[in-house]
C-alpha cells in the first residue's frame, strides 16, 4: 500500500513537472479556490466594529494572498537559479531584457494563486462587505432611521442588527456584494487581457518558430524528468556504496541490488559541473546549432566559451 501511494506521488510530481504551465496554473488556481472556500466556512468572522472591520476585511483578502505571492517565489525554480547565476557569475550573462523576462516569470508564475484569491474573495462579498459596511452612508438608504451611524453600520454583517434597522439588512449586503463583485470582475478581464497581450508579445519577440519553440518545451520536459530520476537513483547507489564502506553491508531489496548492480557510481561530479549547469539558461545557438539547456551547452564542451557573432544568445528565457 505504501509503495502504491509512493507510485502515485512521484506520478503526480513528474505530472506537475512535464506539463503545460497553463495546466498547472489552473491546478494552483483551483487549490486556491477550494482554500478560499475552507477559509471563509471555518476561519472568517467578522468583528462587526468600527475601524476593526474595515482591518479584518482587508486583512482577509491581502494577508493570505500576500503568503501565497511569497511561497509562489519560493517555490519557483527561476528563483533561486537567478540566485546561483548572480552569487556565481554576477548576472554578467543576462541582458536587460533577459533579466525582465526572468522577472516577469517569476512574478506571473506567482501572482496565480494570490490573484485567485483576491477574485473569489470578492466575488464572494463577504470580506468586502465586512470591510467597508461602515463606510455606506445611512443617507444612501430611502427611508433609513436617523441617529444610527457608522457603529450601527458595522454590526450589518453580522447577526445582532438592532431590530430599527433590521429589514435594510439585505439592501445593505445587496449594495456591498454589488461593488465586490463588479471589483472582481473587473480584476479577471484586465488580467485575462493582460495574459493575451503578454501571449502576444511573447510570440512576436521570439526569435523561433512556433515548432521549435514547442520542442524546446518538449526537450526541457524530458530532460528535468530524466535529471530528476537519475540524480536520484545515483544518490541511491552511491550513499548505498559509503553505507556498506562503513558498516560493511547495506541493507537492501532485490530491486535496489539489480539497479545498483546494472548502474555502478565509480564518482561524483565537482562542484565546477554542478554550478556550470545551474543557473539562468537564455537561448542560444552556436554556430547555428540551438543549445536548449545548460546541461547542453555543457555537453558540448562550451562552458565557458565566448559567443561569437553566430553563436550570440538570445534574449528568450528558458520558461
Amino acid at each position: 500500500m505504501a509503495a502504491l501511494i509512493a507510485e502515485n506521488f512521484k506520478f503526480l510530481s513528474l505530472f506537475f513537472k512535464s506539463k503545460d504551465v497553463m495546466i498547472f496554473n489552473g491546478l494552483v488556481a483551483l487549490g486556491t479556490v477550494c482554500s478560499q472556500e475552507l477559509f471563509s466556512v471555518v476561519a472568517f468572522h467578522c468583528p462587526c466594529s468600527p475601524a476593526r472591520n474595515y482591518l479584518y476585511g482587508l486583512a482577509a483578502i491581502g494577508v493570505p494572498a500576500l503568503a501565497l505571492f511569497v511561497i509562489g517565489v519560493i517555490l519557483n525554480n527561476h528563483t533561486w537559479n537567478f540566485v546561483a547565476e548572480f552569487r556565481k557569475r554576477g548576472a554578467k550573462n543576462c541582458t536587460t531584457p533577459a533579466i525582465f523576462l526572468l522577472f516577469g516569470s517569476i512574478i506571473g508564475r506567482a501572482v496565480v494563486a494570490p490573484i485567485t484569491w483576491s477574485v473569489i474573495s470578492l466575488l464572494r462579498g463577504e470580506a468586502y462587505v465586512c470591510a467597508l459596511s461602515e463606510f455606506l452612508k445611512p443617507e444612501a438608504l430611502t427611508n433609513f432611521p436617523p441617529n444610527y451611524g457608522a457603529e450601527t453600520m458595522a454590526r450589518f454583517p453580522c447577526k445582532d442588527i438592532p431590530v430599527e434597522v433590521l429589514s435594510f439588512k439585505e439592501e445593505v449586503i445587496r449594495r456591498l456584494k454589488y461593488e465586490s463583485q463588479l471589483l472582481g470582475w473587473i480584476v479577471i478581464g484586465t488580467v485575462a487581457i493582460g495574459l493575451f497581450l503578454s501571449k502576444c508579445l511573447q510570440r512576436c519577440c521570439s526569435p523561433l518558430g512556433h515548432l521549435q519553440e514547442e520542442y524546446w518545451s518538449q526537450y526541457r520536459s524530458v530532460e528535468t524528468r530524466l535529471f530528476s530520476r537519475t540524480a536520484e537513483l545515483h544518490a541511491k547507489v552511491l550513499a548505498a556504496a559509503n553505507v556498506k564502506r562503513f558498516f560493511g553491508f547495506v541493507a537492501l531489496d532485490n530491486e535496489e541490488k539489480d539497479l545498483i548492480k546494472e548502474f555502478p557510481v565509480e564518482d561524483v561530479q565537482s562542484s565546477l559541473q554542478w554550478n556550470e549547469i545551474t543557473g539562468v539558461y537564455l537561448y542560444r545557438e552556436n554556430k547555428g546549432v540551438p543549445l536548449y539547456s545548460r546541461l547542453h551547452k555543457w555537453a558540448k564542451g562550451l562552458m565557458g566559451n565566448s559567443m561569437d557573432f553566430e553563436g550570440k544568445e538570445m534574449a528568450l528565457l528558458a520558461v
